[in-house]
């Protein structure tokens, strides 16, 4: 691949009076933000809002926790906007493991069951299933789906692991260390077919899919909102549309308890539910600015963009095609082929991901999956060209360098 074969770099958005995007929020322009999916960054407005409850809760806690139940009901309708679904189903969590836990401490025991999830599956939840499964006496069972597998090979891989002692199956929506679809609309028709509970993680779906719950007859889900939705953290969906909703019960109990779901959550004693509250801020804020759908058309144009300007640098140091055949890819998240040895593991891949942000000044993601080492790259409104191109002409070089030196020790 040549310069001459790269996508055009997309216009870096603006705001309203001209300024750059960015700008709507509070990142530390010293540093290069290329990990928006691991922890989110929140606008300046929606970290004005949050603040200001918070001034309001010190200020009189008396007042404000007996109104907080009627606040939280009031923001948990304004996202199930967001997403297209009913208040009803939705209870505020504070992340999607967080939800997941839920699940796991209220799903219907099944002695001896076993829990399938994926080996592209989020370690803490993957965690989290490990010990249902031994709490059950049963076995943690991981369906492996290649990287390049497409819809239809994804979705046999997943089913051909479930079986009649199947008493759980997790899958991820959009897988976190990967950066891939998983077809689970489908999976879950054949889950729902064998009467096998079905908890779809979510994570990063709240803003990069339009109406991720749309066609999707699972029994429970999880989605961050302070990832692409840019919410406060420690803002989390937990959706349940079937029966077993009824079984799920905060983790911690407090007075909301004896509720029924989804209002049981809205009430959890002392804790600072202000990041609930200034949620509708920070998705209202995109929305009025530019607009979900163009938000996304950029986040994807720029990850295009960066994939190949990344790639071909790569490439053109170390005579190998470094560019990923994903086979659902995701609009906002790439994956490119780092040089091995590098990120051999996911603690090698923690350790460079530091590495490369003390030394070199760049926040970016690494990952390792079948022993290979992966840039993931993920993008958002604030990204511009630049960033990519940043990465591409100083992390490069330091990435190939490090490569060699490991090689020869």
């Amino acid at each position: 691949m040549t310069t001459t074969d790269l996508s055009p770099a997309p216009r870096p958005l603006a705001l309203a009076d001209g300024r750059p995007a960015a700008a709507a929020w509070s990142l530390q322009l010293a540093v290069t933000h290329l990990n928006h999916a691991a922890w989110g960054a929140v606008p300046l407005v929606a970290q004005t809002q949050q603040n200001r409850l918070r001034r309001q809760m010190e200020a009189s806690p008396g007042q404000w926790f007996p109104a907080l139940p009627g606040r939280v009901t009031a923001a948990r309708r304004s996202v199930a906007d967001f997403l297209q679904i009913s208040a009803e189903d939705l209870a505020l969590v504070s992340d999607a493991g967080a939800g997941a836990s839920v699940v796991y401490a209220n799903v219907p025991p099944r002695p001896g069951g076993d829990v399938v999830v994926t080996d592209h599956a989020y370690g803490a939840v993957t965690l989290g299933a490990e010990r249902l499964a031994r709490r059950w006496g049963g076995k943690l069972r991981r369906a492996h789906v290649p990287l390049d597998a497409d819809a239809d090979t994804a979705y046999a891989c997943v089913v051909a692991e479930l079986g009649e002692a199947t008493g759980l199956l997790v899958v991820d929506h959009i897988t976190s260390a990967t950066a891939r679809s998983m077809p689970v609309g489908r999976i879950a028709r054949e889950a729902r077919g064998l009467g096998i509970p079905i908890l779809v993680d979510g994570a990063h779906a709240p803003g990069l899919i339009e109406d991720p719950l749309a066609g999707l007859d699972c029994d429970f889900w999880v989605g961050d909102l302070h990832t692409f939705g840019c919410a406060p953290r420690g803002t989390a969906a937990l959706v349940a549309r079937t029966d077993l909703r009824e079984e799920l019960f905060p983790l911690i109990d407090s007075r909301g308890t004896p509720a029924p779901f989804p209002d049981r959550f809205d009430s959890q004693g002392t804790g600072d539910a202000t990041g609930y509250l200034a949620a509708p801020a920070a998705l209202g804020f995109v929305e009025e600015t530019w607009g979900w759908k163009a938000a996304r058309t950029y986040m994807r144009e720029l990850a295009d963009y960066g994939e190949e300007i990344i790639g071909m640098a790569l490439s053109e140091l170390t005579g190998d095609d470094c560019r990923v055949d994903v086979g659902m890819p995701v609009n906002a998240m790439r994956l490119v082929r780092i040089p091995s040895p590098l990120a051999g593991s996911l603690a090698e891949a923690e350790v460079l991901r530091e590495r490369v942000a003390q030394e070199l000044g760049v926040a970016a993601a690494f990952t390792s999956f079948d022993g290979v080492g992966y840039l993931r790259l993920s993008t958002h409104v604030y990204n511009t060209p630049a960033d990519v191109e940043t990465f591409a002409e100083r992390c490069v070089p330091a990435l190939w360098a490090w490569a060699r030196e490991q090689s020869q020790e």
